[in-house]
C-alpha cells in the first residue's frame, strides 16, 4: 500500500529509495498529522498500513542494540517517515552535556534517518543523579547560555538541526524573561527550531493564569518545525483546578481551537497526536489525527488564498 501524499506535502516517503549504505533513504515528515508509535500497535500497523503521515517514537526506548523493538521499527520505517523525540538529554542541566547520551542519539539518527529530531526545554540530571521527570528550566540569561551551549553541542554531534519543545509547568520560577522570549532567543542563537506543544501551552497558561493565545502569537512562524497535541487531566487542589499534562485522553476542544488558530497563522507543519498513558486502540489515535488533518487542510487553504506557499 502506498501512503497518499498529504496536503501538498513532499511526495517522498520512506521506502521510496535506499541510501548507498543500504538504509532507508531519508524521508521528511509531511505537513500532515502523525501519531506516537506504541508497541501495542506494531503488528496492526504492519498488517493494515493505515493512511497516516508519519510516526514519532521516544528515542530512549530504542537505544539498545537489537531485539523486537528494533525489528518492528525497521519494518515500519520502510513504509513511513519517522520522528525521534528525546527525553533524556537534560539540556537545561548545569555542567557539561552528557555526550555519551548524545552519541547514542546520534547512532539512532544514523540508523533510522528520521525526518525530525526533538528534545525538551528541561533538565533531569544533576551531579550524576537522574530524575524520572522533566523539570523546568529557570528563564534567566544564565540558563539561556547553558541551554544554548548544550543545543549547539548536540547539533554538532548529530550533524543536523534539532527542535526544542516547550514544557508544561506547575510552579512559578524566578524568571528574567518570558518563556517565549527564552525560546525565540534560543532558536536565534543556535539555529534550532521549535516544537510547539499546544497542549503544554494551554496547561501551563491555565495553571499560571496566563493567555495561551498570546503565548502562541509570540512565536515567529519560521521557527516552528512541529506541533504536538495531547490530552490532559484536571485535578482539584485546595479548591482550584490544576491541569496535568498526562497524555492519557483525547485532545480537548480548547486545545484544538488554539491549534487551529496557530496553524492559520504559521501555516501547516507536521502535527503529532501524543497518547502515552491508557493507550487506546489504534483507530482512536487515527480519529484524533483526522481532527488535526482537518485543521491542517484549513491552514493550507487559507495560506493558498493569501498567496503563501508551503512546499
Amino acid at each position: 500500500m502506498t501512503i497518499p501524499p498529504s496536503h501538498d506535502a513532499p511526495a517522498s516517503r520512506a521506502g521510496s529509495g535506499r541510501s548507498r549504505l543500504g538504509r532507508p533513504a531519508p524521508a521528511a515528515c509531511p505537513r500532515a498529522a502523525g501519531v506516537g508509535l506504541k508497541a501495542d500497535h506494531y503488528r496492526e500497523i504492519l498488517d493494515t498500513r493505515p493512511a497516516i503521515g508519519w510516526f514519532e517514537v521516544h528515542a530512549e526506548n530504542f537505544m539498545g542494540e537489537g531485539g523486537a523493538p528494533h525489528r518492528y521499527l525497521t519494518a515500519i520505517r520502510e513504509h513511513y517517515p519517522l520522528s525521534l523525540h528525546g527525553v533524556g538529554l537534560s539540556l537545561g542541566s548545569a555542567g557539561p552535556l552528557d555526550r555519551a547520551h548524545a552519541k547514542r542519539l546520534c547512532a539512532l539518527v544514523d540508523r533510522y534517518e528520521p525526518g525530525l529530531v526533538s528534545e525538551h526545554l528541561a533538565w533531569s540530571r544533576h551531579d550524576g543523579v537522574h530524575f524520572n521527570d522533566l523539570l523546568p528550566v529557570p528563564l534567566t540569561v544564565e540558563a539561556l547560555g547553558i541551554v544554548a551551549e548544550h543545543v549547539e553541542e548536540t547539533q554538532d554531534i548529530l550533524g543536523r538541526r534539532m527542535l526544542i519543545e516547550n514544557p508544561s509547568t506547575y510552579v512559578a520560577t524566578r524568571d528574567e524573561m518570558s518563556e517565549t522570549e527564552f525560546l525565540v532567543a534560543l532558536a536565534r542563537r543556535t539555529g534550532c527550531g521549535l516544537l510547539v506543544d499546544v497542549n503544554n501551552v494551554y496547561v501551563s497558561s491555565m495553571n499560571h493564569g496566563r493567555d495561551a493565545a498570546a503565548w502562541l502569537d509570540a512565536i515567529p512562524a519560521e521557527l516552528v518545525g512541529e506541533i504536538h497535541l495531547a490530552g490532559h487531566a484536571v485535578e482539584m487542589v485546595d479548591g482550584e483546578a490544576l491541569r496535568i499534562d498526562d497524555h492519557g485522553s483525547r485532545v480537548s476542544p480548547e486545545v484544538l481551537e488554539l491549534c487551529g488558530r496557530f496553524l492559520d497563522r504559521v501555516g501547516p507543519v507536521p502535527t503529532l497526536i501524543e497518547w502515552d498513558s491508557d493507550v487506546p486502540p489504534l483507530c482512536v489515535l487515527l480519529e484524533e489525527a483526522s481532527k488535526a488533518d482537518k485543521l491542517l487542510l484549513r491552514a493550507q487553504a487559507q495560506a493558498a488564498m493569501m498567496g503563501r506557499a508551503h512546499d
